[in-house]
């Protein structure tokens, strides 16, 4: 009984932060991010957006994964949610995200975190570069520019991560080039949370 009111606390706790935060940060937000004019914005942030608020919903992790060692996370790139399981099934967290801008760009499948780095380099990959030749070659970690904001978790996929990101206004929107990105409070809580093998599934 202990661990279930735990793990419901965890739940309420995390979903709520999830469904609050976006309207906060939404709202105040006055970041103007130097990539806005590309690919990796879906459309002017000034325009209404209809969240997918009948799928973002709490999710049991048993359809997706055969046992939660290390950690699960779940990405559903249709509801633009991120799921997190702790091992021992105590903790749940939903977060909303931002997903690719394109089939295209969108990988789906299972991989693990394989790297957790502190102020992300960000290098955009050479067909990104192709696409927006007037991008920086580099945009050194804990530059506010930096579109992997302050923490990133690299995936077993090369250029893949789950990371931070300044620009508020990309949560919820297909607005990027394959990553998956976060609110920067919400990364800070599944940064502390993962490890270096937690399992992740991109469906």
């Amino acid at each position: 009984m202990k661990s279930h009111l735990k793990s419901r606390r965890s739940f309420l706790a995390g979903s709520a932060a999830a469904l609050a935060t976006p309207a906060l940060a939404q709202t105040n937000s006055t970041y103007a991010s130097p990539f806005e004019n590309s690919t990796e914005v879906e459309r002017d942030p000034s325009e209404v957006v209809r969240h997918n608020i009948s799928s973002f919903r709490s999710l049991d992790w048993r359809p997706y994964f055969s046992n939660t060692n290390n950690g699960a996370i779940l990405v559903d790139i249709d509801s633009r949610a991120l799921h997190y399981w702790s091992e021992d099934q105590s903790t749940y967290m939903l977060y909303p995200t931002s997903v690719p801008v394109s089939e295209e760009l969108t990988r789906r499948g299972r991989t693990t975190v394989i790297q957790k780095v502190v102020k992300p380099t960000w290098r955009p990959t050479p067909n990104m570069r192709k696409r927006n030749p007037e991008w920086p070659a580099v945009v050194e970690g804990g530059a506010p520019d930096n579109p992997l904001g302050p923490l990133a978790l690299y995936l077993g996929w090369t250029y893949y991560r789950i990371h931070g990101t300044h620009d508020t206004r990309k949560i919820g929107r297909r607005s990027s080039n394959g990553c998956i990105g976060l609110y920067n409070e919400h990364i800070t809580q599944l940064f502390e949370m993962t490890n270096v093998g937690t399992q992740v599934l991109l469906i």
